[in-house]
């Protein structure tokens, strides 16, 4: 069969997805990704072909909240206000939430050709949905977070009449942002104007919708969606990095540290929060293992207590950690529970602060914002965090948690059965 997997967003996005994709090609089918061009040669480098697909996702994340795709999810209040005029932040986020949808329709419709299936994420979600709509072909989707109307993710328990109205409401809020470029997509496609919003579209097609976290984190979701909506657990290539053994003598060399990242989320003072991490984990007696990312750190010494890498092998160095900090990714919470460890979630932006809500949850650690991080906060967080009866928590979990090999494998199997059915009648 032809598959065809066009994802945007950062690598936390992108890489799950390639690991499906390649279990997909290992089982012999065509499989073809569109992924964001900072990505290509990622997605290349583990074996799959790739071409570019929208704008250059890190680039978004450096840029003004309000010039990347989930500005309005991401906004706190006061970002608002800065801005003043609040028609230029909606024409701002209309920008964003546009930038590139001709280019990536055009790609997609022309990958999607003699296609059995299309995979695709929340990201952009509205393209492919149309794409499929016009070839006849069925849609799947990744999800990181339940984006969808439920209620389970409430801070309060209301009727479920009345969640599935909020949930509309943002729906049909965040279509009229996307609604002149959708409406270009469909005149060329040759679809007829739309007169409901795409979620409803997409969902109403029966689109299989893959959750790729684990069902601990909302153990009810998965009676409350049934199988339209698999709680499948996280996914993830386990990649080794080049300085895996480097990390590994340095840890090697004293007690187990404490780990601190924040993925591709770029950190505005990136030697600031080192400085603060050196200062209170000095305070603690903990040695701190910090990973840059995309911030810069060229010019941060390491010592025999802080030892600052650019990148590491979660499943490798996390179960070697007293506990690990960070923005409150999906992969990365999944991969802290895997490895029996205690989380702190420091978040940013977007989903990340309902990750941090479930650590909380489960009692396996704390959360907080990083913009509200400081130096007394960071000092009563990793008291908790490192607290034994916290540990003892997070090793219990960790037995729970899906095993990410497990979970490539159900997602391909519940893809191809997508695929040989066809799409819905």
């Amino acid at each position: 069969m032809k598959v065809v997997v066009a994802i945007h967003g950062t690598r936390g996005d992108v890489e799950p997805c390639a690991a499906v994709a390649l279990e997909l090609q290992r089982r012999g089918h065509d499989v073809q990704t569109a992924v964001p061009p900072n990505l290509v040669g990622f997605v290349e480098s583990v074996g799959l072909s790739a071409v570019s697909y929208g704008p250059d996702s890190q680039q978004q994340l450096q840029g003004d909240v309000f010039e990347r795709p989930d500005a309005l999810t991401a906004a706190a209040p006061s970002d608002w206000l800065r801005l003043g005029n609040p028609l230029d932040a909606l024409r701002k986020a209309r920008v964003a939430a546009t930038r590139g949808w001709d280019e990536m329709s055009q790609t997609l419709s022309s990958m999607s050709v003699r296609a059995d299936l299309v995979v695709t994420g929340t990201a952009y979600q509205e393209i492919a949905s149309n794409v499929t709509e016009v070839r006849g072909i069925p849609l799947a989707e990744v999800h990181y977070f339940p984006v969808r109307a439920n209620t389970c993710v409430m801070p309060v328990r209301l009727p479920t009449r009345m969640v599935r109205g909020a949930y509309a409401a943002g729906e049909w809020m965040h279509w009229q942002l996307l609604k002149p470029a959708e409406s270009r997509q469909r005149r060329i496609l040759g679809l007829p104007p739309a007169t409901t919003r795409p979620v409803s579209r997409i969902v109403g097609r029966g689109a299989l919708e893959l959750q790729a976290y684990d069902p601990v984190f909302f153990p009810a979701l998965a009676q409350e969606w049934g199988a339209q909506r698999p709680l499948i657990g996280s996914m993830t290539l386990q990649l080794p990095t080049e300085i895996d053994g480097e990390v590994d003598s340095w840890i090697a060399a004293g007690p187990p540290p404490v780990y601190f990242g924040f993925g591709s989320m770029p950190v505005d003072d990136f030697a600031a929060t080192v400085s603060l991490i050196r200062d209170v984990c000095g305070t603690l007696g903990a040695r701190a293992l910090i990973c840059a990312g995309s911030s810069a750190s060229d010019d941060i010494a390491t010592t025999e207590r802080v030892k600052v890498v650019t990148s590491v092998n979660h499943a490798a160095v996390f179960p070697r950690c007293r506990a690990v900090v960070h923005h409150g990714g999906a992969g990365t919470t999944a991969a802290g529970l895997r490895a029996g460890v205690s989380t702190l979630v420091l978040w940013l932006a977007a989903e990340q602060p309902l990750w941090g809500k479930q650590v909380q949850r489960l009692g396996v650690g704390t959360y907080r914002r990083l913009s509200a991080t400081t130096r007394k906060s960071l000092l009563a967080d990793l008291r908790v965090v490192l607290a034994s009866n916290t540990s003892e928590r997070a090793r219990a979990i960790a037995g729970r948690m899906s095993q990410p090999s497990k979970s490539v494998t159900t997602a391909a199997n519940l893809l191809e059965g997508v695929a040989l059915a066809g799409p819905p009648a």
